[in-house]
């Protein structure tokens, strides 16, 4: 079961005092507060954060890496927070994060600064000066006694912490982190819902100003500018045209001059609204498509709702996938362990969040071995794609999984192809 609701609005992207919006507050709050709960649950006395999504999951600061470089965060099991900084920023999060008590100095012991040394012995200092700094808070909050988790595996920062006697545990921390981040908060929703919006205001650009004569580059710059005006980042995406859609082009979005009768696609996945990511795919036409374009977007977008029927709580991931096409043949998302790995993301679902994949993952060549139960307040993004006329199309949905089915946070028309008149 699957509903399409707009009970639940996009509210605006201001603060105001008039109505209920994101509240940010409790958003922050409430992620700290899974994250300590997993972390009293657990063996561990504290947990080392480098990774910056689950830097922001704990202390709401805006890291736009993939992983921490020169910031990370000591949570300890009674609850207390230490992040370290380099100065600039660590003079600005004093004063503009009063939630943060206690932010220091950091020695950048991974990242760019250790990467561009050029010596193995400033890498090593490096990393040993981040044990030496954590290993003292740890000391002055009294866990050093206790494991500490990591949720990072490097080895160089691993043999440092141990070199002052620090019982580092990297697998139970991932493990937690991912634990307390698979079920969202309602706020947490609220940021993908409109992160969804911004998109479809991407979308409607996509329709003004693409035409044939214009490059897809020209396009995504008209979208991606719409995507900024509303507040979004945008860190991925791409607008793809004509024989760049099948298969999906390596370089994404090139300098291709659109032309009549092309199959335009858009992907906007990794756009960023309060450090929520996006993925959302929409295929449109310039002038009408062809039949045999229609008939391929139509076996797309029923394969799409045939998986979205699948995913209740309590489902489990490796009978959701067979609503995925078991499909053969080059560019296809088919796989056999005993002679083929075969990996497209064409047809798959995968987790949204503050990173682009988390759990859950639904995919035929991992899921029906590996499953995993779906829960209540997981956020996904489902997708299809087919192939037509050496073309493709794609299709996805942005889904909240409610108590008899989903919600799909997406809006933008997905019954048909969107046709662009020239």
């Amino acid at each position: 079961m699957y509903e399409r609701t707009f009970m639940e609005g996009t509210r605006g992207t201001q603060a105001v005092d008039w109505e209920e919006r994101i509240d940010v507050k409790r958003m922050r709050t409430e992620r700290y507060e899974k994250a300590l709960e997993r972390l009293d649950e657990s063996e561990l006395g504290s947990m080392l954060l480098v990774s910056d999504p689950n830097i922001r999951y704990v202390t709401g600061l805006a890291m736009t890496g993939g992983s921490g470089a020169d910031h990370y965060t000591l949570l300890t099991e009674d609850g207390d927070v230490v992040h370290w900084d380099t100065a600039d920023h660590a003079s600005n999060q004093r004063f503009n994060c009063p939630w943060l008590t206690d932010v220091r100095y950091a020695a950048p012991g991974l990242g760019n600064v250790p990467r561009a040394s050029g010596r193995d012995s400033a890498r090593d200092f490096l990393k040993q000066k981040m044990a030496d700094l954590v290993t003292e808070a740890m000391a002055e909050y009294g866990v050093d006694d206790a494991p500490m988790g990591l949720d990072v595996g490097n080895a160089g920062l691993i043999d440092a912490f141990e070199r002052n006697d620090v019982d580092v545990r990297t697998k139970e921390c991932v493990d937690l982190m991912h634990d307390a981040r698979k079920v969202k908060t309602r706020d947490e929703i609220e940021c993908l819902r409109m992160v969804a919006a911004i998109c479809e205001a991407g979308f409607q650009r996509i329709t003004e100003t693409a035409k044939p004569g214009m490059k897809e580059s020209e396009v995504w710059g008209e979208a991606v500018q719409e995507l900024w005006r509303h507040g979004a980042m945008a860190q991925g995406g791409y607008v793809t045209s004509g024989p760049n859609t099948w298969p999906k082009h390596q370089a994404n979005t090139t300098d291709r001059q659109m032309r009549p009768g092309d199959i335009v696609y858009a992907d906007f996945y990794n756009i960023g609204y309060l450090g929520y990511r996006s993925c959302y795919y929409r295929t449109f036409s310039l002038g009408e498509p062809t039949q045999a374009q229609k008939d391929a977007y139509e076996i797309a977008r029923d394969n799409l709702y045939d998986v979205l029927e699948r995913i209740e709580p309590g489902a489990t991931t490796d009978e959701i996938c067979k609503g995925f096409p078991d499909m053969e043949g080059e560019h296809a998302d088919w796989y056999d362990a005993t002679e083929h790995w075969q990996m497209t993301t064409n047809h798959w679902a995968h987790g949204l969040g503050l990173q682009l994949y988390e759990q859950p993952l639904i995919w035929r060549g991992l899921s029906p071995d590996h499953p995993i139960e779906i829960e209540e307040g997981m956020t996904m993004a489902v997708e299809t794609m087919e192939p037509a006329d050496r073309q493709g199309v794609r299709v996805e949905e942005m889904v909240v999984v409610r108590e008899n089915g989903v919600e799909i946070l997406s809006q933008w028309p997905v019954e048909e192809i969107t046709r662009i008149d020239h």
